[in-house]
């Protein structure tokens, strides 16, 4: 009933928002696409990322790249989150031999890598970036409004979460739960520890990717200030504010953190405000939510939440 309740008001909230509300509906689907792989990636797989920002990168200038060559939208999309998870399988044969910070500095300096690369390179258009990508279309259908790319973004993570509950509910997800708990004794067990892990990145960086291509041809432009390294942090606050190793704690994380940095961003626009002070204050109440999350919800908002309301249930009562 709280899905079905969910849904409904998800399908109906595009129809009466306002413009700019619909602008940030949107980036919070996008958001929690990439927060749902990071909270699989953290909670299952205990790998901590801060390149995640990257994957979103390979997404959108993959579906761009694709859309100014003229091939079809539809098809760029598609190759959109393919993209990101070859490309992190690749990298992540070597960077998955890393464990904790080494790994989180590991990611991060990869997309600080990437998008250095993508200022230099001729195609990815420089530090100016690629302008006027095409409008997403499928067939008859293109995607001419914000309300359009609403529906879109939320039939993308509607995907993801159907993706990730299958994965987590299957045998393999079984194997990513022992893994998380203690890689030693999985891997005591015959599970293949360093197998499950690059499968997990990849996927992770595939639902990053698909958010990356809705995003390009929302905003219709992609450059490498696009994608700041804040951005990565931003979605692990996201996870570990939700709670790791749920899904709708990936939600609900990145709802509270979207609709909190659009409130932070209207008071940094405020006659007075220094021209420093979004990014002040977003690293400030960052650093602040993760402590307080820390020391008084160490499981996330959701698992919080729903304990609360498992213990204020009344018992049975049994003849």
């Amino acid at each position: 009933m709280a899905g079905a309740l969910v849904a409904v008001v998800t399908l109906a909230l595009p129809a009466v928002l306002a413009d700019s509300a619909l602008a940030v509906y949107i980036l919070l689907g996008l958001a929690a696409m990439v927060t749902v792989g990071v909270s699989l990636l953290m909670g299952y797989a205990g790998q901590v990322s801060l390149g995640q920002g990257a994957f979103y990168a390979i997404g959108a200038y993959t579906a761009a790249l694709l859309a100014l060559h003229g091939v079809p939208p539809v098809i760029g999309l598609v190759a959109a989150p393919v993209a990101a998870a070859g490309f992190a399988l690749v990298i992540g044969v070597p960077l998955l031999r890393l464990r904790g910070h080494h790994l989180a500095f590991a990611t991060l300096a990869m997309q600080l890598i990437l998008l250095s690369l993508a200022g230099q390179l001729e195609f990815t258009g420089g530090d100016i970036g690629l302008q006027a990508i095409p409008q997403f279309s499928a067939g008859s259908f293109e995607a001419g409004s914000a309300l359009a790319y609403a529906y879109l973004t939320w039939a993308g993570l509607a995907l993801v979460m159907l993706v990730t509950r299958n994965v987590i509910r299957s045998r393999p997800g079984r194997a990513l739960r022992a893994l998380a708990t203690s890689e030693t004794a999985a891997a005591s067990s015959g599970i293949p520890v360093g197998r499950y892990k690059l499968v997990v990145f990849a996927l992770s960086a595939a639902f990053a990717g698909l958010a990356g291509g809705i995003y390009c041809f929302y905003t219709g432009y992609v450059a490498p200030g696009s994608f700041p390294v804040l951005i990565s942090i931003q979605y692990i606050v996201m996870a570990v504010v939700g709670g790791l190793g749920t899904i709708w704690g990936a939600v609900a994380g990145a709802a509270a953190i979207t609709l909190l940095v659009q409130g932070l961003n209207s008071l940094a626009a405020l006659p007075g405000m220094p021209s420093y002070a979004p990014g002040v204050l977003s690293y400030a109440v960052y650093a602040l939510v993760l402590v307080l999350v820390v020391l008084f919800l160490p499981r996330g908002l959701l698992p919080a939440v729903t304990g609360r309301l498992r213990r204020d249930r009344p018992p049975v009562e049994t003849r």
